[in-house]
């Protein structure tokens, strides 16, 4: 049976992704929002759908559809917005009565999720979670292997993700930590879910570095010591890389051993999809974790002296 979909952000980034993964799951989209209406992209797919760029009348619409009970109601809502919106849409879409499916981060803070888990149960609708590293091959690879070592041992882990952004994003809700969470939430939440998919329980979390720019610490889980680096500053891209003309630099080393994992992204959202209407999504709960450490990061102090140092940090005297 086709499901029906509403999507709130089309003008991001990443609702090209949303919209290819409900295209190729056989289901339609009936309703979009974003306050841009730069959003030709949706011709692409699903050229019939209605387009609004003021929340109240796409408001409206979705609760005419939803009163109407003509079996033209929404099933999903896609929400593709800006993070600090993400747990006002998905109250709109369990209160509208459609499950939510919400891009990374869910929420910025560990109480928004009590407060959605709450809506959850009034409603009886569910907020579904977009967290595709837990999909990819070589990720799923890691967790075996991982699951199948010694209970006793931890590896030695270094993240390092580098992804260069121009000046317009210091200057775009990005750059504003009150909205996107800075650079540990907005780049960094979902590497962050892959450790506590892969090693197991957060039991420490030290903060080294935080800029606009940067953020960089050390996590300790229950199979892994994690050194972690991340930045949007294109100067941080190591310089072969540079030399190659690439900017962006990901590498997860595992007992110093790279985790390849660069391919493989294209159907992620696709696959995530897939689990979702087949019922095996990921719930509020499995954000929990990762939730509680962004959280962390934002609202503690650095102390460069406590914990192993990344590689790209200067030296400690």
């Amino acid at each position: 049976m086709v499901k029906r979909f509403a999507l709130i952000g089309a003008a991001g980034y990443i609702a090209p992704r949303h919209m290819k993964a409900i295209s190729e799951t056989g289901n339609d989209l009936v309703a979009a929002l974003d306050p841009n209406d730069s959003v030709g992209i949706i011709d692409s797919y699903f050229p019939d759908a209605d387009f609004f760029t003021e929340f109240e009348r796409f408001d409206r619409h979705i609760d005419k559809l939803h009163r109407a009970r003509t079996g033209q109601a929404i099933d999903y809502l896609s929400i593709c917005s800006p993070n600090y919106l993400h747990d006002a849409h998905a109250r709109f879409a369990l209160r509208s009565g459609a499950d939510a499916i919400c891009e990374k981060p869910l929420v910025l803070n560990p109480w928004n999720i009590d407060g959605l888990s709450e809506l959850e149960e009034q409603t009886g609708r569910r907020v579904h979670t977009i967290l595709q590293l837990r999909l990819h091959p070589a990720i799923l690879a890691l967790k075996e292997r991982v699951d199948g070592a010694r209970s006793a041992h931890k590896h030695e882990v270094d993240l390092t993700y580098i992804t260069s952004r121009g000046h317009w994003y210091l200057q775009s809700w990005k750059g504003s930590e009150e909205k996107s969470g800075g650079v540990a939430t907005n780049i960094g939440v979902h590497f962050f879910d892959m450790l506590h998919f892969v090693f197991g329980a957060l039991q420490d979390n030290i903060v080294h570095l935080r800029t606009p720019t940067r953020a960089a610490g050390y996590l300790e889980y229950a199979r892994a010591r994690v050194r972690w680096f991340l930045s949007i500053d294109y100067a941080d891209i190591p310089a072969a890389q540079q030399a190659a003309g690439q900017r962006t630099y990901r590498s997860i080393t595992v007992d110093g051993e790279e985790v390849e994992f660069s391919g493989g992204f294209t159907d992620l959202h696709t696959r995530s999809y897939e689990e979702i209407l087949a019922g095996r999504g990921f719930p509020l709960e499995a954000n929990r974790t990762a939730i509680e450490a962004v959280s962390h990061i934002r609202d503690t102090a650095p102390a460069p002296a406590r914990g192993a140092a990344h590689p790209f940090l200067p030296a400690r005297g």
